[in-house]
């Protein structure tokens, strides 16, 4: 169990910690952010990966030593793109990447969890973690909410609103886990094909019912 399982584990035994999962440009962004209007405390996986490699930290010191000069920029920030095309098809450096990377995201979410459950005892925790199917991490969790939203509408978002191609959107949204992989695993299932105003009725819903559970 990798250290940032181990600390989700631990405050799942004293605060409610919910994970919201989805493939790319699935809405996880509008719905987590739905969710820490109603009071939520949310964590993302992509912000907290960002945060323990930034600039003049340890872990991107020890992905200098590992992986050379070459994935770091001229600005002494991490090159994402570079080291992304190193690990990409090497399993081995892969493994030594999440093994610099992991231990520090347990470390830093460790650490906000205790602040929020301090600052707030009845703090439900929600955490997007995109990934949460591929990396078979479902059981961690009190709860899943998965986001469903057809494959060619999540393709048309991506050639929309971030410019890639037919071909770029379809590569990625093949690398990810099936909606019906991700349905499995959910407790809830918020439906993001339609308007935002349903979509977001759909939240209030299963908040509502967070709630209602963790009262219990």
């Amino acid at each position: 169990m990798s250290a940032e399982a181990g600390a989700l584990c631990r405050y799942a035994r004293s605060v409610p910690l919910i994970a919201v999962t989805g493939g790319i440009a699935a809405g996880k962004s509008t719905v987590c952010s739905r969710l820490r209007e109603l009071g939520a405390h949310v964590e993302s996986a992509d912000e907290l990966v960002r945060y323990v490699q930034r600039k003049g930290s340890p872990v991107l010191d020890e992905i200098r030593t590992r992986f050379g000069l070459g994935v770091i920029d001229e600005a002494g920030d991490l090159d994402r793109a570079a080291l992304g095309r190193l690990v990409f098809d090497d399993a081995d450096a892969r493994r030594d990447l999440e093994a610099i990377v992991h231990p520090a995201i347990g470390i830093e979410l460790h650490k906000r969890i205790a602040e929020a459950s301090a600052t707030n005892p009845n703090s439900v925790i929600v955490y997007d973690i995109p990934l949460l199917v591929e990396t078979n991490r479902a059981n961690e969790f009190d709860g899943v909410i998965a986001l469903a939203c057809d494959p060619e509408i999540r393709g048309q978002r991506l050639m929309e609103l971030r410019g890639l191609s037919a071909q770029e959107a379809e590569s990625r949204i093949a690398a990810q886990a099936t909606e019906e992989e991700r349905i499995r695993v959910a407790d809830w299932v918020v439906n993001t094909e339609g308007s935002l105003q349903q979509t977001l009725d759909q939240v209030d819903a299963v908040w509502a019912e967070i709630l209602d559970s963790s009262r219990a």
